[in-house]
């Protein structure tokens, strides 16, 4: 191709490219990953937000996840409907993988608003369902049953996603 040929393709360029960046910078903007929501913190060593998320907890996710956090069986496999299992949210499970941020959007908003696309997955979307409080202090009951050394490497995890 010429430079000639070049040169009078770039306008059409500039011009997908234009609009590919601002369809990307829209779809950022609306995210609720960009939502102030997104410095949320957990409250793992206040007992009172402990004791609440535990009730959340056993209210709204045991059923799935378990009572005693331990997830559904096969949790890595699909289903014969092509959905994966509750994963545990004790420190088998990679709950703790994921900052605070995430974990609060993921059950606010639900996985399809995250990735901005269809899923197939069984986890609700809790934003018409509990407070931010109410998902806080679950999340919070949740990491407070870690050990140590995963509470603690959690919090690191959190603390680079901040720093982004």
């Amino acid at each position: 191709m010429s430079d000639k040929s070049k040169m009078k393709l770039m306008p059409l360029f500039l011009s997908v490219a234009g609009v590919l960046l601002a369809s990307g910078v829209i779809f950022y903007l609306s995210s609720p990953v960009n939502n102030a929501e997104a410095g949320i913190s957990l409250s793992h060593k206040d007992s009172a937000v402990v004791d609440l998320g535990l009730a959340v907890y056993t209210k709204n996710c045991a059923s799935c996840h378990g009572v005693a956090l331990e997830g559904q069986a096969n949790w890595r496999r699909r289903d014969a409907d092509g959905y994966l299992p509750a994963p545990p949210h004790d420190e088998t499970g990679h709950t703790w993988h994921h900052p605070d941020s995430y974990l609060f959007l993921m059950t606010k908003y639900g996985i399809e608003e995250m990735i901005g696309e269809s899923y197939a997955n069984n986890m609700p979307a809790y934003e018409d369902t509990l407070s931010d409080d109410e998902i806080i202090a679950a999340l919070s009951y949740i990491k407070s049953t870690w050990p140590g050394r995963i509470q603690r490497q959690h919090d690191q995890i959190t603390a680079r996603a901040k720093a982004h």
